[in-house]
This record gives C-alpha cells, sequence and structure tokens, in this order.
C-alpha cells in the first residue's frame, strides 16, 4: 500500500520539539554507520557509541554517519544535542509523517525525503523517510530502516572511484538525493510494466474484472506524486541556496536532479491520465456489454408480446369460439405465430437492430 497515515494523537499537547517517534514501530536495534574520508584515506565502522562518532567528525575530512532506526528518540536527542542541532529538526527526523522539504539553520541544511521501494510480491509502493543534516563537513541520514539504494554510493567510497571521496559533503549530500531520485525512475517502470499489462486486459478480457487493480495503481500514483511533487521545491530551494555549505561546483549537480524530478512529475501525470483514461475505457466496455445483453432481452421480450397475445385470446374461455371446432385450428395457430416472429425478425433486420 502507499503512504498511510500515521498516528499523531499521542503527540498532542506536548511542547514544540519534543522527540517522540511517530511511525512503524520496530524491535531490530538502531544501527550507526560511519564512513569518514577524504581524497587519500577512507575509513568506515558500525557502532553504538556516539562519542565515537563525535571523534570522526571533528577530525579533518568528511564524515558520513548514516542512523538506520528511529524508533529510539533518547539516541536521536543525544545525537542532537551533541552537534548543536535545533529541537525542533530532533522532532522532525522522528516524525516520519514529514512533507519532504528543505530548512536552512545558517550552521547546517536539514532535508527531507522520501525514498520509494516497490515490492513485486505485494506489488505495492512502500514509503520510507530518510533525513538529511548537511553539515560544514559532516552528513547524518536518518532512515527508517536498514534497507536503501545507496549501497552503490557505499561501494563508490571504498573503491575511491568518481569525485565522492574528492569533493566536500554537499556534493555527497547531492549523491543520495540523485540516487532516491533515480530510483523513482525504476518505481516508474515497474508501474509502467503493470499498467500496460492492466491495458492490454482492458482491451482484450474487460471480463477479468481489473478495476480493483486500477485503483490500486492510481493510488500509487498519488503516493508518488506527494514524493516527487515537493521535492522539487526541495531541490530549487538548495540550488539557489547562498550558503557556504552549498558550493558552486555542487549547484550544477543540483540543477541535473532538477530536471530529473519534472521528468518524473511529467511521467506520473502522464500515468495518472492513463489510468483515468483506463477506468473510463473499462467502464464503457461494461456499458456496451450491457447495452448488448439489454438488447437480446428486448429483441425476446418484443417478440414474444404478439406470441403472448395470441396465447392469451386462443386461452380464453368462451363456448363459442369460431375455430374450435376447426380440425387444422391448432396448426393455423403454430402458422400464425411462426409468420409473426418471421416478420419480427425482418423488421429488426432491416432497421439494422440484429
Amino acid at each position: 500500500m502507499p503512504e498511510s497515515p500515521v498516528r499523531r494523537s499521542h503527540k498532542t499537547g506536548l511542547p514544540p520539539g519534543t522527540v517522540v517517534h511517530v511511525g512503524n514501530k520496530s524491535d531490530a536495534p538502531v544501527k550507526l554507520m560511519v564512513m569518514h574520508f577524504d581524497e587519500e584515506h577512507f575509513v568506515e565502522y558500525e557502532t553504538s557509541d556516539i562519542e565515537a562518532c563525535l571523534k570522526s567528525i571533528q577530525q579533518p575530512g568528511v564524515t558520513w554517519l548514516n542512523v538506520a532506526g528511529l524508533h529510539d528518540p533518547d539516541l536521536i536527542e543525544t545525537l542532537g544535542e551533541k552537534l548543536g542541532l535545533h529541537p525542533l529538526v530532533l522532532e522532525d527526523i522522528a516524525n516520519t509523517s514529514q512533507r519532504p522539504k528543505v530548512e536552512d539553520y545558517e550552521i547546517f541544511f536539514f532535508i527531507v525525503l522520501k525514498m520509494l521501494e516497490y515490492e513485486k510480491v505485494k506489488g505495492a509502493v512502500q514509503v520510507e523517510q530518510v533525513s538529511l543534516v548537511l553539515g560544514e563537513n559532516y552528513l547524518l541520514s536518518f532512515q527508517e530502516d536498514e534497507s536503501d539504494v545507496f549501497d552503490p554510493l557505499r561501494t563508490r567510497l571504498r573503491n575511491g572511484a568518481g569525485r565522492l571521496r574528492k569533493l566536500g559533503p554537499d556534493y555527497l549530500a547531492y549523491s543520495l538525493i540523485d540516487a532516491v531520485v533515480d530510483n523513482y525512475f525504476i518505481i516508474l517502470e515497474q508501474v509502467g510494466d503493470e499498467i500496460e499489462a492492466i491495458e492490454e486486459q482492458v482491451s482484450s478480457h474487460p471480463e477479468h474484472h481489473p478495476l480493483p487493480e486500477i485503483y490500486r495503481l492510481k493510488r500509487e500514483m498519488i503516493a508518488l506524486r506527494r514524493a516527487v511533487w515537493p521535492l522539487r521545491e526541495v531541490i530549487a530551494a538548495l540550488q539557489h541556496s547562498e550558503s557556504p555549505l552549498i558550493q558552486p561546483g555542487t549547484v550544477i549537480y543540483l540543477r541535473d536532479v532538477y530536471d530529473h524530478t519534472i521528468q518524473i512529475m511529467d511521467t506520473v501525470e502522464s500515468m495518472r491520465d492513463l489510468l483515468s483514461g483506463m477506468l473510463d475505457v473499462y467502464l464503457s466496455v461494461l456499458s456496451n456489454r450491457m447495452n448488448e445483453i439489454m438488447k437480446v432481452l428486448t429483441v425476446f421480450s418484443t417478440i414474444f408480446i404478439p406470441l403472448t397475445f395470441l396465447a392469451g385470446v386462443y386461452g380464453m374461455n368462451f363456448r363459442h369460439f369460431p375455430e374450435i371446432d376447426w380440425p387444422f385450428g391448432y396448426a393455423f395457430f403454430w402458422l400464425i405465430c411462426g409468420v409473426v416472429v418471421i416478420l419480427m425478425l425482418l423488421y429488426y433486420r432491416r432497421k439494422r437492430w440484429l
């Protein structure tokens, strides 16, 4: 299923900045993955010690700290206090119902994204919130669980390939955003394959009742639109920011991501129009089939109306009936009925009702 509303009732009445997890509960431990690197050196380790993470951030180079799991508010609050993050940022990190956005706190940027994953078994798009905190020499990423689309970036960092090890945390933040956006294209391709299959089914086998699938795909499109539409504003704000945290060389790459979001939005809108048209076609096919059925039933009914009249006349219990003593009366009755049916069928054929 697409993103569904999460319950926020237990936050009612709490002061602003209170860190309360809003989202899916999990019993898995929170994982802290640290990557510290520069052009010549690379260190990677997993830890549960926040102080070790802070020591990496204080050293020269770039530190990427990935937090997998948002169900430990105390850990998020402690990490935020150590790095001087605003309490409202910590509150938004733990609340997975945020809309994609970017906020400039001068000494860091706070970015919220929606990472999508397509589950083939369920045939549904799963939505996960990813929060980024971009500082002067560090990047924090907060995810709901461990699975993500960032493994190719980790591989490039380990191998020292490309610009990731040479440029700053702003380029790393761009790379994470670009990975999320590129994954949208994969989701659209998978959903597009489903739309093509249902389109073929609607046009050739409408009796299979694809209506639930069409409505499910329309909901998937709504989830995609919710993820991409505000992301365009996020990329535009980063692109036009005058903050020293965004280097001029990174702006060019952000412009490319912005173009990708426009393409995705165009594709989403096209798919929504296609699904709406498919729904209209399906309902039109059902209506036409019902009209054909009603036409057949109407033909049979109109044929039997005069026959019923004749049967009613000759079924009356009068003693003196003109044809009652006629030896050929029964055959004459059927002859009249046959002539009436043939004449009506010829009339319908002439009117092209048959």
